[in-house]
């Protein structure tokens, strides 16, 4: 283990570094760690982020269902008020992206928890559950709107 002791006071100690046995040892440069612009990212790192990040999405776009929901309750005029919103454009792609949001958290939920029981963690499976959480997210979605629009 090294210590790292500075002292200003004492020129002929600045920026050595002590080990255990309290002898000084010359400080070696370190190279600079790659920030995000120069190191891609594993896979695995972005579907984790990209967890997250549908996680804060759904905490929003938990608002939008409040919203429905009280509007549902106060009467028709509300009630239709919300529902234009929703069927306008805008509100037909943010109610994609929610749902998009909704199926990626909850096949990436399902990853994790199959983790939890520490199955699927070597590096191959990992990287291949990636994949799956992807295609079952994007094949939800799309199902979805697909069933949404016959609907219509």
């Amino acid at each position: 283990m090294m210590i790292t002791v500075r002292k200003s006071h004492h020129s002929q100690t600045k920026g050595l570094r002590y080990n255990m046995s309290n002898t000084p040892t010359k400080r070696v440069p370190r190279p600079l760690s790659p920030h995000l612009q120069v190191y891609k990212l594993p896979l695995t790192a972005l579907c984790s982020i990209t967890h997250r990040i549908c996680g804060v999405g759904l905490s929003l776009g938990t608002i939008l269902v409040a919203a429905f929901l009280l509007a549902a309750a106060s009467g028709e005029g509300p009630y239709n008020t919300v529902m234009g919103i929703a069927s306008s454009p805008l509100g037909q792609l943010i109610l994609f992206f929610w749902s998009v949001a909704l199926y990626y958290h909850l096949c990436s939920g399902i990853r994790h928890m199959i983790w939890d029981t520490g199955r699927c963690l070597d590096k191959n499976t990992a990287m291949r559950t990636n994949y799956y959480v992807i295609a079952g997210a994007a094949a939800l979605t799309v199902s979805t709107w697909a069933c949404a629009i016959m609907t219509l």
